[in-house]
C-alpha cells in the first residue's frame, strides 16, 4: 500500500428525495492511477462534483494530506476551494475559450498582472513553463481553436498544473481521441506520476483500464461495490461488479454450413474519399465487424450502402436484386436502416421525446389522424419493453436519458421498420458496460432472427466478441475478410495497419 493522500468516508448526497450517492469510501494514494467504473448514473461524476466542490456532500467526512504528510479533514464549498487543495478536473466537454490563446486559457481568472493591467509578457513566460511539462511545443500566442483534440486536452491538464494541482481528474479522457494521441496521453500521466501527481480516471475502456490503471473502485447504483489492484482482477469480475450478475462473455457459434442467403452485395463500388473499387458481401443472420483505423473508409462505406453518397462506378445488389439508392430514403424503402456514430447530431432529436424519436422514420405508415397516436404509443411501449429503455415513460425527454438508453432509441426506431439489413457505426461508444452488454444482446437476437447486422466499431475487443465476420480496412481497401474466430488482435490490428 502506498501513502493515501485524500480519503472520502462515508460520503451521500440526495437531490430533493432521491438518494444518488449512499455511504460511499473511496481512497486515492500518492502518484497514483485510480480507476472509476460504473454504468452512467451509478455516482461516479457525482462523487467527483463533490471532491472538486461542485456540489455539497449531505454527509460523510473528506480527508486530504496537509502539508506535514498527515491527513486533515476538509470541505470543499466551492470549485475555488478544491483548486487552492490541488484538485482539478478536466471534463469530457473541455472548459476551453477557443477564440483565446493558449497562455490566456491557462491563466484565466489568475493571470499576472502589473498596476492593475495584464502582464501579457508574463503570462506568456508562466504558460511556457506549464506547456513544456506536457509537452505542448506551440507558442503560448496560439489560439485554441485551431488546435487538435488532443492539444486542447494538454491544455486543461497544463491549467489543472498551473493550479498546483496535486489530484487531476480525468473524465473519459480518450473518448475522442485517436490511437496515436492515447499513447501520448499515457505517456503524460506516466510522466507525471513519476512527479508525484495522482490521477482519478474514469473510462468505461476495459483495455486502456488495465494499461494504465494501478487500482480499480467500481460503483453501482449509487454504492461503492467494490475495490480492485488491476493486477488481481478481470474484466469479467469488473463486468460482474458492475451489472450484478455474471455477464455472459461467449455468444452461440456461428453455423458457416447453414445455407444463407446474401443480404447486400457491393461490386466495384467507390466511396466519397478513395479511388479504390470495393467489393463487400453480407449474409443474411450474420453481424459482419468492420474494424480499422481512424481514416480507413469504413463510414464512407456505409453511406455508399445506405444511400447518403453514390459511387460513380460499381453496383449495388440486395437480395440478389440491383439497387438504385440515390438517397437514404431509398435505402429505407429497401429495408436498409443506419444507426450513425453522432447519435445525438444525426440519430435523435434530444429536445423530443421517446415516442417522437422511435416512430418519426414511420410516419408515414401508420394511420392517419386520431388512430395514429394510438399507434405511435403501442410501438413505443412495445420497444421500451422489448429493449429494456430505463425512462420514465414514453414521453420523457430524450435529452435526459442516458447515452445507453438513447442508443436503445435509435436501434428502436429502425427495428420498428422491420429490417433486413442494419448497419450500426461505432454502436457503444460512450455508452457504459452495462448499456454495452445489452446492445451486443439485441444485436445477437437480431442476427438469429435473420437481419443482416453490419457493425462498425473501433473497439477491437468487441469485433472478437460480437462479430460472426470480421472485414478489415485500411486506406479505403479491404485487406481481410473472414470468419471472427480464425483471427487474434494481432493479425486483425496487422491488417488494419499495411
Amino acid at each position: 500500500m502506498g501513502r493515501t493522500i485524500l480519503r472520502a468516508e462515508g460520503i451521500s448526497k440526495s437531490f430533493s428525495k432521491v438518494q444518488v450517492l449512499k455511504n460511499v469510501d473511496f481512497e486515492l494514494e500518492a502518484a497514483e492511477t485510480h480507476i472509476l467504473m460504473g454504468e452512467n448514473g451509478a455516482g461516479k461524476s457525482t462523487l467527483m462534483k463533490i471532491l472538486t466542490g461542485v456540489y455539497r456532500k449531505s454527509s460523510g467526512k473528506i480527508f486530504l494530506e496537509n502539508e506535514n504528510g498527515d491527513l486533515e479533514e476538509t470541505d470543499f464549498h466551492n470549485p475555488k476551494a478544491a483548486l487552492e487543495k490541488g484538485i482539478s478536473m478536466v471534463f469530457q466537454e473541455f472548459n476551453l475559450m477557443d477564440n483565446m490563446s493558449i497562455a490566456e486559457n491557462i491563466s484565466m481568472g489568475f493571470a499576472p498582472a502589473k498596476h492593475g493591467v495584464i502582464d501579457w509578457k508574463a503570462m506568456n513566460e508562466e504558460a511556457v513553463g506549464w506547456m513544456k511539462m506536457v509537452d505542448l511545443n506551440l507558442p503560448p500566442t496560439t489560439i485554441v481553436g485551431k488546435l487538435s483534440t488532443a492539444q486542447k486536452q494538454c491544455v486543461e491538464i497544463a491549467k489543472c498544473l498551473s493550479h498546483n494541482a496535486r489530484i487531476i481528474i480525468l473524465d473519459e479522457p480518450t473518448s475522442s481521441l485517436s490511437e496515436k494521441e492515447v499513447r501520448t496521453l499515457f505517456s503524460l500521466i506516466d510522466k507525471l506520476k513519476k512527479e508525484g501527481i495522482s490521477f482519478i480516471y474514469i473510462s468505461h475502456r476495459m483495455e486502456e483500464i488495465f494499461e494504465i490503471g494501478d487500482r480499480v473502485t467500481v460503483f453501482r447504483d449509487g454504492e461503492q461495490v467494490g475495490v480492485r489492484n488491476i493486477s488481481e482482477t478481470t474484466e469479467n469480475e469488473l463486468i460482474r461488479l458492475m451489472i450484478g450478475r455474471e455477464f455472459k462473455d461467449k455468444y452461440s457459434d456461428y453455423d458457416e454450413t447453414k445455407e444463407r442467403q446474401v443480404a447486400i452485395e457491393a461490386e466495384g463500388i467507390i466511396t466519397s474519399k478513395f479511388d479504390t473499387p470495393i467489393d463487400f458481401k453480407a449474409w443474411s443472420g450474420e453481424i459482419v465487424g468492420i474494424f480499422g483505423l481512424i481514416g480507413a473508409g469504413r463510414t464512407e462505406l456505409a453511406r455508399v450502402l445506405f444511400g447518403i453518397d453514390q459511387s460513380p462506378c460499381g453496383v449495388l445488389k440486395k437480395d440478389g436484386k440491383i439497387l438504385k439508392l440515390r438517397s437514404a430514403s431509398d435505402a429505407i424503402s429497401n429495408r436498409i436502416g443506419m444507426v450513425p456514430e453522432d447519435r445525438k447530431e444525426l440519430g435523435l432529436i434530444v429536445k423530443q421525446d421517446i415516442q417522437s424519436n422511435l416512430t418519426i422514420v414511420k410516419l408515414r405508415d401508420l394511420p392517419k389522424i386520431l388512430t395514429s397516436t394510438k399507434k405511435e404509443t403501442q410501438i413505443t411501449e412495445h420497444y421500451i419493453d422489448a429493449l429494456s429503455i430505463a425512462c420514465a415513460g414514453r414521453k420523457q425527454l430524450v435529452e435526459r436519458l442516458s447515452g445507453g438508453n438513447q442508443q436503445k432509441v435509435v436501434i428502436s426506431k429502425w427495428l420498428s421498420l422491420k429490417l433486413d439489413v442494419l448497419i450500426l457505426d461505432e454502436p457503444t461508444r460512450g455508452v457504459d458496460v452495462k448499456a454495452k452488454a445489452e446492445i451486443y444482446e439485441i444485436i445477437r437476437e437480431l442476427a438469429d432472427q435473420g437481419m443482416c447486422v453490419i457493425m462498425i466499431s473501433s473497439d477491437l475487443p468487441e469485433i472478437l466478441r460480437v462479430s460472426h465476420r470480421v472485414v478489415v480496412m485500411h486506406d479505403g481497401k479491404i485487406t481481410l475478410d473472414g470468419l471472427t474466430r480464425n483471427y487474434d488482435q494481432e493479425k486483425i490490428m496487422h491488417a488494419a495497419i499495411s
